[in-house]
C-alpha cells in the first residue's frame, strides 16, 4: 500500500515528517496542500484533517495527523530510536521537542503571524511578530540543550524526535534573518543534521515561497 503525505513544502510541522520518514527509509507519494492559496480550508483537507492542518500521513491504513504524533507512531512501529530507551531521556528529548512544537512554532505560523498584522493595522508585519517569538525560545532551548549527555545531536550521537522537530525551526529563523550562530548548539546540531542525505533530501527548497 502507498504511503501518502499530504504535505506544504514550507510547513516546519510538515517538514518535520518528512524528515523522519526518510531517516525511517520510507518511500512516500507526496500530495501538496497550497497554504497560500487557502487550499488546507478546502472540504477535501478538511475531510482527512479536521482542523484544516497540514500533513496528513496515510499510512498502515491509518489516517495519521499532527506532526509529532506522527513521529511518535513511526518510532514505536518501524523501531526508529528517535526517542531514548530510558524514560529520563525520554522526558527529556519531549520537553526539547515540545519547546520547539509547542511554545515557538505555533505563534509563528502563517495564519497567526498574518493575523497578527492584520490586527495591528500595519504597524506590525509578519515578521515583527514572529522575530522575538523565535529568537527567545531557541534563547531558552539553547540552555535546556546544556543539561544533558554531550554527543553530535540533542541527546547523544544519533538524530532523534528533538533534533527533527528543531531543523524546521531553525530554517525558518534562518530565513527570519536571524543568526543562528548566536547559539552554537542549536547550531551544530543543524549542521549535524544537514549533513545527513535522508534530511537534506527533505529540505523544503523547490517548494511555494
Amino acid at each position: 500500500m502507498t504511503v501518502v503525505l499530504y504535505d506544504y513544502a514550507r510547513s516546519s510541522a510538515a517538514y518535520r515528517v518528512r524528515i523522519a520518514l526518510n531517516l525511517c527509509g520510507i518511500a512516500y507519494e507526496k500530495r501538496p496542500v497550497n497554504l497560500l492559496t487557502q487550499e488546507h480550508k478546502s472540504a477535501d483537507n478538511l475531510a482527512r484533517n479536521p482542523q484544516g492542518l497540514v500533513p496528513t500521513l496515510m499510512i498502515d491504513g491509518l489516517r495519521l495527523v499532527q506532526s509529532v504524533a506522527i513521529i511518535e507512531y513511526l518510532d514505536e512501529t518501524r523501531g526508529a530510536g528517535f526517542l531514548p530507551s530510558d524514560a529520563a531521556g525520554r522526558a527529556r528529548v519531549r520537553a526539547l521537542a515540545y519547546a520547539v512544537a509547542m511554545e515557538i512554532a505555533p505563534v509563528c505560523n502563517l495564519s497567526v503571524r498574518n493575523r497578527a498584522a492584520e490586527i495591528s493595522g500595519g504597524r506590525l508585519t509578519a515578521g515583527d511578530w514572529s522575530r522575538p517569538v523565535i529568537e527567545g525560545g531557541l534563547a531558552a532551548l539553547e540552555a535546556m540543550l546544556a543539561d544533558g549527555p554531550a554527543g553530535a545531536f540533542a541527546h547523544g550521537d544519533r538524530p532523534g524526535l528533538a533534533d527533527i522537530v528543531l531543523l524546521p525551526q531553525v530554517h525558518n529563523a534562518r530565513r527570519a534573518s536571524i543568526d543562528v550562530g548566536q547559539w552554537p548548539r542549536i547550531a551544530g546540531i543543524a549542521d549535524a543534521m544537514e549533513e545527513l542525505p535522508a534530511v537534506a533530501a527533505a529540505h523544503p527548497d523547490g517548494g511555494v515561497t
